[in-house]
């Protein structure tokens, strides 16, 4: 008995060192992604550039991530997610201290691209190395610390690259930032991930018969499941990056409110995904608890559309639509896990999640046009639109593929 209780010791404090390791570089991925956006205006006056030229460095980061996070996923699965994940963070490092140490905008946009590579390894390597290590009654919240740490590490990016900024100019953010991922690629170097988790038999041969090939990212399950990602980042881009501006000229709300609304739909999709975990943790049915999630936030977004609510309701209707946003994320990698064969991780969610940077290239594109067109109702229609195809959409998914 004393030696079950060991065991049983050891391999939760084996697990939760994982969650804790994968939630770091989760949290380092989601600061770099924002680490241009509060630095921007420097970076701009000191090269002299137009906003067009400066976003030639966005578009390197994410056009690189896009075409190169599946092929990291294949990676994730031949040599291991621990060290695809530690090679990732050195070279975001590297790439973020050198746009500090040089002084040459090409170079920085070329470093941008590097960085991108760099991004490519944290959602594969990240999602094999807790599917594979934690247990399976506990992996819906490991998905939720690690989503929520992402989001921590986005909440974390403005505030503290603008304090490095006013101490050591841009120059000294970067490299500040370079250090923050260099320290975690350390520990992740430092610290051993322990074995992982032995896979029943029938899903080893399933794993050896389909997981190793095209064919399985190209079976129906997995096609689904990466159209419903693109559809979330519709819906996410839609919200919020145009919502402030659409509920100004469609209400007259003024910025300020406008803006805390947005700031709270943040803030409560954080909590929602810790609360999502509990729910991913205890329920089966995760396509149902996704489904009724996404048609709150349906209703809410037809709700903020369609009636002039006030701040206060106005308010408290986009927190709730944050909640629902969260609430889902980890059910949604639940579903994601529940098709993919052991041994397929890396290359599964690589592949999935490239749908959040088609869904971030296409939804400027729509949302901008509406906003143009002088539609700015149509921005909330079209994100109800978008999480009631994804309803469709995840309650349809075909069963993991034979």
């Amino acid at each position: 008995m004393a030696d079950a209780a060991d065991t049983l010791t050891g391999s939760r404090s084996s697990h939760v060192r994982i969650v804790t390791l994968v939630s770091a570089a989760h949290f380092v991925s989601h600061y770099y992604i924002l680490i241009l956006a509060p630095l921007l205006p420097f970076v701009r006056d000191a090269y002299n550039v137009s906003y067009t030229e400066i976003g030639l460095a966005l578009a390197a980061f994410n056009v690189v991530t896009a075409a190169l996070q599946t092929p990291a996923g294949f990676l994730v699965d031949w040599l291991g997610a621990r060290i695809i994940l530690i090679v990732g963070l050195l070279i975001g490092a590297f790439a973020f201290t050198i746009v500090g140490l040089v002084d040459s905008f090409w170079v920085m946009v070329v470093m941008f691209g590097l960085a991108g590579i760099g991004n490519t390894v944290y959602h594969p390597a990240d999602y094999a190395m807790l599917s594979e290590h934690v247990p399976s009654e506990r992996i819906g919240q490991a998905f939720s610390v690690h989503t929520f740490a992402g989001m921590m590490g986005s909440t974390a990016a403005p505030a503290t690259l603008l304090m490095m900024q006013s101490i050591w100019g841009w120059r000294g953010a970067f490299i500040g930032a370079g250090l923050l991922g260099l320290v975690v690629a350390l520990i992740l170097i430092v610290v051993r991930e322990g074995a992982p988790l032995p896979a029943p038999a029938k899903a080893k041969d399933s794993a050896d018969k389909s997981g190793g090939s095209w064919d399985l990212l190209l079976s129906g399950p997995i096609l689904m499941n990466l159209f419903f990602f693109v559809l979330l980042a519709m819906i996410s881009g839609g919200m919020f990056n145009y919502s402030v501006v659409a509920l100004g000229v469609l209400h007259g709300t003024p910025a300020a409110v406008a803006n805390t609304a947005l700031s709270s739909l943040l803030l409560m999709s954080a909590f929602g995904v810790l609360a999502g975990g509990v729910v991913a943790t205890r329920a089966k049915r995760h396509a149902m608890v996704a489904a009724l999630g996404l048609a709150g936030m349906a209703a809410m977004a037809i709700l903020v559309g369609q009636i002039d609510l006030g701040s206060v309701m106005l308010v408290a209707v986009m927190t709730v639509f944050g909640f629902f946003y969260g609430v889902i994320m980890p059910s949604r990698d639940m579903i994601v896990r529940d098709v993919t064969p052991p041994g397929s991780f890396g290359k599964v969610f690589g592949f999935i999640t490239t749908g959040f940077n088609i869904g971030g290239i296409v939804s400027p594109l729509i949302f901008g046009a509406l906003m143009d067109h002088g539609s700015p109702r149509l921005v909330f229609a079209a994100v109800a639109a978008f999480a009631l195809l994804s309803l469709l959409t995840v309650i349809t998914l075909p069963r993991r593929p034979a």
